[in-house]
């Protein structure tokens, strides 16, 4: 029997630690053999605090894992079982396998070589400068262009609304 992806919903917040649970547990009745992948879905973002760039990591689809295994029933069990885990997704008894390229596409928003940012501005947003030139101004959000990760700032340079545009990373939100 060929592994499969199968989604398990499990507590919020405690993915982790379901997953070193079912770990575990696959481990006391000798199937770990059979989970060939746990994944956690998690990507990579920036964030700007106190002025200095910071790279986290997200889960973008929390209370879930992603499990690569040849199920059957005393798998199914084990699952069940499993402390922080509530079940599977799908209907009744029998969970529904995801296909290999829903899985790849998923987790290959994750492998992006630049990190998204984790603040998004909207315009008409009051934001502070906090490098470069015009460090220490206040202004309004003209225009957002999320692919470049640029903003347009309206700024009072002698008392007129000046557009300048600047990287997410030199701006904060008031």
């Amino acid at each position: 029997m060929a592994a499969s992806w199968y989604v398990i919903h499990t507590f919020s917040g405690q993915e982790a630690r379901a997953k070193q649970s079912l770990l575990e547990r696959a481990k006391q009745f000798n199937r770990e053999g059979a989970m060939e992948e746990i994944v956690i879905p998690e990507e990579d973002v920036v964030e700007v605090v106190k002025g200095q760039r910071r790279t986290s990591k997200r889960k973008f689809l929390p209370g879930y894992l992603l499990v690569k295994m040849e199920l059957d029933d005393e798998l199914w069990h084990i699952v069940k079982n499993t402390a922080k885990i509530s079940g599977f997704v799908g209907s009744g008894s029998q969970p529904t396998p995801i296909p290999e390229e829903d899985v790849r596409r998923m987790l290959g928003q994750t492998q992006t070589s630049k990190p998204k940012p984790m603040v998004s501005f909207e315009e008409g947003e009051d934001v502070r400068v906090i490098h470069g030139p015009f460090s220490s101004f206040s202004g309004t959000v003209g225009e957002v262009k999320p692919e470049k990760e640029q903003v347009q700032v309206l700024v009072a340079v002698f008392g007129r609304a000046t557009p300048v545009w600047l990287s997410y990373e030199h701006v904060e939100k008031v």
